[in-house]
């Protein structure tokens, strides 16, 4: 039964011609409109149809859903001119899909089918036909939807993949359209995290080792930046910089400047990057905070290690 299904998909790619490119561009175009892709189909082929839409909205094509049945019971309106219906049958001959198929017509759609057979109702009345071919189900009877609706899954989830591609998608747009959970995470931006205005523990070069003590502590990162006369961060002290200044000098560091406490060249980061890139290098260096600079080396931002819990190190 595996191998029924397993050889319905390794047929796809052999069965592919003009229409899957024409179903392509018709949904790419949808974008430049703002249209959308309204995915159709009951039963089994429904539920594929779910996941084809979830898949196209997840990767930056505008899509829902539509239940035929409600469709036809006032949910009609939801379909706009210029919009895609991507319809799904197997047979063609769907009774309620192919109810669709006048009114899809009349709201100025364009419809393309996903069918099993080309010469059906639904193919022979549809703009575009992506065809899904298979030689049997893996059922035993040959009668329940598995090595069709696993066909249609993979050629939906190859239709959205050419889409991405077609549209140029790129990882901070998956970013912004998972914002949440491990995936949102992963290609957050350091921005998106980073503390900015007053949070950010700064000192000139000249301040007294009470203010760069005081300014550790109150901003609570453990670590202050040093900047010059330009406000470009030249330096950072860390609480391990005092320690070792107050096993080295003792008391007498309080006589101390920022300039001289301070190391030099410390490891920064833009804002632009992700922050997986910010937890690898803090995880390489052993560092816990991490300053964010701008072009001309001026800090806008402080990330703690605390800030990328959940984040994965790449």
């Amino acid at each position: 039964m595996i191998e029924t299904e397993a050889e319905a998909v390794r047929g796809l790619s052999a069965g592919l011609d003009e229409g899957f490119d024409r179903a392509v561009e018709a949904m790419k175009a949808t974008a430049a409109t703002s249209c959308r892709v309204v995915v159709t189909g009951i039963g089994k082929s429904g539920i594929v149809g779910q996941k084809i839409a979830a898949t196209l909205a997840s990767t930056g094509t505008a899509s829902f859903f539509l239940h035929p049945s409600e469709a036809i019971h006032g949910d009609l309106g939801m379909i706009l001119e210029g919009d895609v219906v991507l319809a799904l049958s197997h047979s063609g001959e769907t009774e309620e899909v192919v109810a669709l198929i006048p009114h899809v017509k009349r709201r100025g759609a364009t419809l393309v089918a996903m069918t099993g057979q080309r010469d059906s109702t639904l193919g022979k009345a549809a703009d575009i036909v992506v065809c899904v071919v298979i030689r049997e189900e893996a059922c035993p009877l040959n009668l329940a939807p598995t090595a069709s609706t696993t066909a249609q899954l993979v050629l939906g989830d190859a239709l959205a993949m050419a889409l991405s591609v077609e549209k140029g998608f790129q990882p901070e747009d998956f970013a912004a359209l998972h914002p949440g959970g491990k995936l949102g995470k992963r290609f957050l931006k350091v921005a998106d995290l980073m503390h900015t205005g007053d949070a950010i523990p700064l000192v000139p070069k000249g301040a007294a080792m009470k203010d760069v003590i005081y300014e550790m502590s109150h901003k609570r990162f453990g670590i202050t930046g040093v900047t010059d006369q330009a406000g470009k961060l030249v330096g950072v002290v860390s609480d391990g910089d005092l320690r070792r200044l107050l096993e080295r000098d003792g008391p007498k560091i309080m006589g101390d400047t920022a300039a001289d406490a301070m190391s030099g060249s410390p490891k920064t980061i833009v804002g632009s990057a992700f922050a997986a890139e910010a937890l690898r290098l803090m995880e390489e260096r052993k560092i816990t905070s991490l300053f964010v600079l701008d072009g001309v080396g001026a800090p806008t931002g402080i990330l703690h290690l605390h800030d990328l819990w959940g984040v994965e190190s790449i």
